[in-house]
């Protein structure tokens, strides 16, 4: 069990009572996903100016990992999916990767990191991979720990696997009714028997963003923990917020499986704010306050009160432009912080709002911006916008987002920025078949924020192989972004 937080700590994701009392410490999930991320130092200072005390990570980056030894945080690290098939397969490849990954940072008189679990595989049973992973998560989750046992950590480190908000379902959206999927039934049972076992909760995505927009039954009102919303009766239990609801569906789901008892972590919950209906920094603040008032208040949910999940992850801390856009554009948008690490909105407690902490001393390219010339004959001008943002991110132009509403040309240049920016502002990136004009003055408008990069020797390589095609129903809405009527 991970050490207790000092409840006087009073800024942002805290902690405010012992687990032993029924509540859960808070912390974030931190995404490198971006073609220019903040250093990683950076980061550092960024939490550890706002009190987070503890931190998810997607992978083991060495140098995250070096950047958070010392600092007394509390890290996640995570096996990417990639990884699982060798690992299931190989004893040898399992105690190579904790000691390269674990052993390698661990806390040594508060020097190293303070790795506290190791998350194999990210999210392996998201539906719309299908049963691609299933085979190897439990032979995978088996060999990892029993790496930690031979490197004698199994004290120290918990072995844990995020589970998608998919996982568990209810045909009836009435908690009573919550099971596994069907597919995962057998899987599942195993995993929870390890997990039981060792010691170690059930990670486990909750997504109330996204059961408002596959439910039609859930209002935004009672999504944004609104007392004004109508509530949802489940025989003699009332339900007033999306978060009980999806929760108590899981606490059926595993108590339906066996495993009634089992402590469980939301690994990742939050609220996006653009590339999407309902996706802006203004509702996103309405649910942070809903969700931190709920968590803090320590009332649990129907089925589990006053045991409120012992520990929550935001998700995430920072944007990320090159994240997967398959379920939405909004996936690059979730973060409590833009990409350079500034504060989208105020997080309030229930003493009142408390600023966040920006990150200080971040470096720029310079303040240059690619836009398309006027001068120019404008005839390529949609297909150069589609090959750029091909590319680039252009999700904030999608329906809903901060970019929607601005006016062709405006919407050409924001794609053209975009792919300058991320090409460090190479000359030949705005060239655009000569329709690219340089300047030095601020394309900005309103919402719609024509961003400069950040400066990152990280820059160089614009990780290619995380570049996301761009699908069919998104180059359709380009179109009639760029198009002239």
């Amino acid at each position: 069990m991970p050490p207790n937080i000092c409840p006087s700590i009073l800024l942002f994701f805290f902690a405010i009572l012992s687990l032993a009392s029924g509540a859960g410490a808070i912390g974030v999930n931190w995404g490198t996903t971006a073609s220019h991320p903040l250093p990683p130092p950076k980061v550092v200072e960024l939490l550890k100016s706002n009190n987070i005390t503890r931190v998810k990570l997607f992978d083991a980056d060495p140098l995250v990992l070096q950047a958070l030894s010392g600092s007394n945080i509390g890290v996640t690290v995570g096996i990417p999916n990639s990884m699982l098939r060798s690992l299931n397969s190989s004893k040898k490849a399992a105690e190579s990767w904790v000691h390269d990954n674990v052993t390698r940072y661990l806390s040594t008189g508060g020097s190293g990191a303070r790795i506290e679990y190791v998350a194999v595989g990210d999210e392996p049973f998201l539906q719309s991979y299908g049963e691609q992973f299933h085979p190897f998560v439990i032979g995978a989750a088996t060999n990892i720990q029993a790496a930690l046992i031979r490197a004698k950590l199994e004290s120290k480190v918990n072995v844990v696997v995020p589970c998608s908000f998919d996982s568990f379902q209810s045909e009836s959206s009435l908690p009573s009714k919550g099971h596994f999927r069907s597919d995962l039934n057998k899987t599942m049972i195993q995993l929870l028997a390890f997990l039981t076992k060792h010691g170690s909760p059930f990670f486990v995505t909750i997504s109330p963003f996204v059961t408002l927009h596959q439910n039609k039954n859930i209002s935004l009102d009672f999504t944004l923990f609104k007392e004004t919303a109508r509530p949802h009766n489940d025989s003699h239990i009332t339900y007033k917020n999306s978060f009980d609801l999806s929760y108590d569906t899981l606490v059926n789901a595993l108590s339906t499986a066996g495993f009634p008892k089992i402590d469980i972590v939301v690994a990742q919950i939050g609220w996006p704010t653009d590339g999407g209906t309902n996706a802006t920094s203004s509702i996103a603040e309405t649910f942070m306050k809903g969700l931190m008032n709920h968590l803090h208040g320590k009332s649990g949910t129907p089925l589990r009160p006053r045991n409120p999940p012992i520990q929550t992850y935001i998700f995430s801390l920072l944007d990320e432009d090159q994240r997967s856009i398959t379920a939405g554009n909004f996936e690059r948008h979730w973060g409590v912080f833009t990409f350079d690490g500034q504060a989208k909105y105020r997080v309030e407690f229930g003493q009142g709002s408390k600023n966040l902490v920006n990150a200080q001393n971040v470096e720029y390219l310079p303040s240059k911006w690619c836009v398309v010339n006027n001068n120019k004959d404008m005839f390529n001008a949609t297909a150069s916008a589609l090959e750029a943002c091909s590319v680039a991110d252009c999700t904030a132009l999608s329906p809903g987002g901060s970019c929607f509403n601005i006016t062709w040309p405006g919407n050409i240049s924001y794609a053209f920025n975009s792919y300058y920016q991320q090409h460090d502002q190479r000359a030949d990136s705005c060239d655009f078949g000569g329709l690219g004009l340089i300047t030095t003055v601020d394309p900005s408008v309103a919402t719609c924020r024509f961003s400069v990069e950040l400066l990152t020797s990280q820059s160089e390589s614009l990780h290619v192989t995380l570049f996301i095609q761009w699908t069919t129903s998104l180059i359709t809405i380009l179109l009639c972004l760029f198009s002239f009527t």
